[in-house]
């Protein structure tokens, strides 16, 4: 870390109460600094050194650390030196640049700020301290010049200019000032700011002066809100009324502001026009926008209060426009107070915007732009979705949904790794809970019909000695008791359970246990007697796809419909290998059925998996042991406790990574585009 920016703002305030939480053009004044310390492009952290709790909040909402500044470090007399001190003890840093920077001046600009930096680090100075150029002449008291002779007054033109520090900002060698405990020695130089930068806020009267000029120095920025509510007359019109002879009134509208609104109602933000006055012109025009109104309130802000609650809005999130003295209470509800160009001197002194159009003239549409311009536009259809089959919605297993847009389902496949065991199930259905799996399948079997007629008598070596391989098949299949303590251990856990039927006596069984969905192995995709019975339940199918061809899968969907299918991408190999993943196979599967599908893994490790989630699979399944190294077939090919909950946590983040495909700039964004883009002709 090259430069830091300390940035000392204390709860105590004599001019001012609460000054650096005080708000000007509707951000807090210690806000303002941090951004403007952020956007500084050769500023590398940025520091609030506080002792109170609120502006603690505020300053890290805006992306500072925080250093807790001790009570003796925090009284009327304590030094800003003191603090900046403090806080480069307290992180341990040692910056080559250290930056005093204070939230008593509301406008501080970046540039400026990296101009200051850039001339200690390039050893032009030792320490720098922001300025105002003035040809002032200063007197004192007494009548005598300070800064020229009376008798001689050259003219402006003819003289260099001195500057006044204005106490925004001071760059300082941070050896140096460790050295020295005082922020001017070495070499100082100064770093001129305009005059509308250099304002201090020490007492109400400079806090009002800010508050006025913020809506013009400012830079516009977008307003990303979900709700405007306007005033009416001097908003939607130019303040004026034209009456006829019949005592009628008319009123001058600007066309734009139609489509203004509508381009708001489209991207759904609500709009309200609120009226001190019932006016049938109001009520007309209302009408015409196709908005709602209230109209001969007395009191704006309580009603405003109200509605917001109604609605369930965020005050913070939404935006007021108004005109006159008779707004300032609605405009101080909410986030965003915005304000006419030609509003009463108050009324603008409140706004955090001030519109550059009249009201009448194009205001409603200036400000429906510049919400409109905040909110996400709709990703374009890709040309593939356009040309698919019909998308079904997700599917209802249980109270969960699995589809699109959904959380991916994740199943923890117990299968036959229980061994036959009611307490190894039990643990591994408390491992799928514990790592956050919403559901555990089983497999189920009449022994007696699905194993071969050549193998029923083969000869196996079992951890029960040796038997013929349908008596360990019998062995290891659970009946109704054991699945009904399954069904009681998985309730108290929270998770789903249900089972692949491998032949239709099982699902028979299934459906007595009241499962609350089946699935279809790999192994019973051709198995039209198994889905036929299966479709005949009415329940949701999960349907694995493994060994099988599109023609066997498209005869498996033809039996089973696809209103309540999902799809599983399987390769059966075990353990499978990378390349026999063949993962763009899942976006085949949804372009050809249209069906949700997700994903079943027999493979080591869990990048395939993972990476099967960013290619759209709605839901995964991979089994679970206790320990690899366990007796049984499909123990090598699955996944141990630490490797399941590092899975499902991996699988939530990456389901918070892929965002909505809507390109925009984001928060985070901001400080690091406003320090490093450059932009060229």
């Amino acid at each position: 870390m090259r430069v830091l920016a300390v940035v000392p703002a204390r709860g105590g305030s004599a001019g001012v109460p609460l000054k650096n939480l005080a708000l000007v053009g509707g951000v807090p004044l210690v806000t303002r600094a941090v951004r403007a310390c952020l956007a500084a492009e050769l500023v590398d952290q940025v520091v609030v050194s506080t002792d109170h709790d609120g502006i603690a909040a505020t300053a890290r909402e805006a992306g500072a650390l925080i250093v807790e500044r001790p009570a003796e470090l925090s009284g009327a007399t304590a030094t800003s030196e003191s603090a900046v001190l403090h806080a480069l003890d307290a992180l341990g840093a040692d910056p080559e640049v250290v930056v005093l920077v204070q939230c008593t001046s509301a406008f501080i600009d970046p540039e400026d700020l990296s101009a200051a930096v850039r001339k200690v680090l390039d050893g032009e100075a030792d320490s720098v301290v922001s300025g105002l150029p003035t040809h002032e002449f200063l007197w004192t008291a007494a009548g005598a010049g300070v800064n020229h002779d009376p008798a001689v007054r050259p003219r402006r033109q003819d003289r260099e200019p001195q500057f006044r520090e204005n106490g925004a900002f001071y760059v300082m060698r941070a050896a140096g000032f460790r050295e020295h405990g005082h922020r001017f020695f070495g070499r100082t130089a100064v770093q001129p700011v305009p005059a509308q930068h250099a304002i201090e806020v020490d007492e109400p009267g400079d806090l009002e002066l800010v508050r006025a000029l913020a809506p013009f120095i400012d830079r516009p920025e977008p307003i990303d809100v979900d709700a405007v509510i306007t005033d009416f007359d001097g908003v939607h019109t130019d303040d004026r009324a034209y009456v006829d002879s019949d005592g009628r009134e008319m009123v001058l509208v600007s066309r734009s502001d139609g489509m203004g609104v509508s381009l708001l109602r489209r991207s759904g933000v609500k709009v309200l026009i609120m009226s001190t006055e019932h006016n049938p012109v109001v009520a007309a025009r209302a009408r015409k926008l196709g908005v709602p109104v209230l109209q001969g309130l007395a009191d704006k802000r309580t009603v405003l209060r109200d509605w917001l609650h109604i609605e369930g809005l965020d005050p913070a999130r939404v935006a007021y426009v108004g005109n006159d003295v008779n707004d300032l209470g609605p405009m101080a509800e909410v986030g965003w107070p915005v304000a006419t160009p030609d509003a009463h001197p108050r009324v603008r002194a409140a706004a955090r915007v001030v519109l550059t159009r009249n009201g009448g003239s194009g205001a409603v549409r200036e400000l429906c732009d510049r919400v409109v311009a905040a909110r996400p536009e709709p990703p374009a259809q890709p040309a593939a979705a356009v040309r698919a089959r019909p998308r079904f919605g997700p599917v209802a297993i249980g109270d969960t949904l699995v589809g699109d847009g959904e959380p991916v389902y994740v199943i923890g496949e117990i299968g036959i790794n229980h061994n036959g065991d009611l307490d190894i199930a039990r643990r591994l259905i408390d491992v799928a809970a514990d790592a956050g799996c919403q559901a555990v399948k089983f497999q189920k079997r009449t022994p007696a019909i699905c194993v071969p007629e050549e193998q029923k008598g083969q000869i196996r070596q079992t951890p029960w000695g040796e038997m013929t391989y349908l008596e360990y098949k019998e062995r290891t299949e659970f009946g109704r008791d054991e699945y009904a303590a399954i069904a009681e251990h998985c309730a108290e856990r929270g998770l789903h359970w249900f089972a692949s039927p491998w032949d239709v006596p099982s699902v028979e069984f299934l459906e007595e246990m009241d499962v609350l969905v089946h699935k279809v192995a790999s192994a019973g995709v051709a198995d039209h007697q198994l889905l036929r019975a299966l479709a005949a339940t009415g329940k949701p199918v999960i349907l694995s796809t493994g060994m099988s061809t599109l023609s066997e899968i498209d005869a498996a969907v033809e039996i089973l419909g696809t209103e309540r299918l999902i799809m599983m991408h399987a390769t059966s190999t075990y353990p499978l290998p990378p390349e026999e993943a063949n993962l763009r196979t899942i976006t085949t599967l949804k372009e050809r059925y249209g069906v949700p599908v997700g994903y079943s893994g027999h493979e080591r490790g869990l990048q395939i998996s993972l990476a099967a989630v960013t290619l759209g699979a709605v839901c995964v399944e991979r089994h679970i042991t206790l320990d690899r190294t366990m007796w049984g077939s499909d123990h090598a090919a699955s996944l141990e406790p630490s490797g399941l909950e590092h899975l499902v946590r991996d699988i939530r983040i990456i389901e918070q990574a892929m965002g909505d495909g809507v390109k925009r700039v984001f928060p985070g964004e901001e400080a690091p585009k406003a320090r490093l883009r450059r932009v060229t002709a």
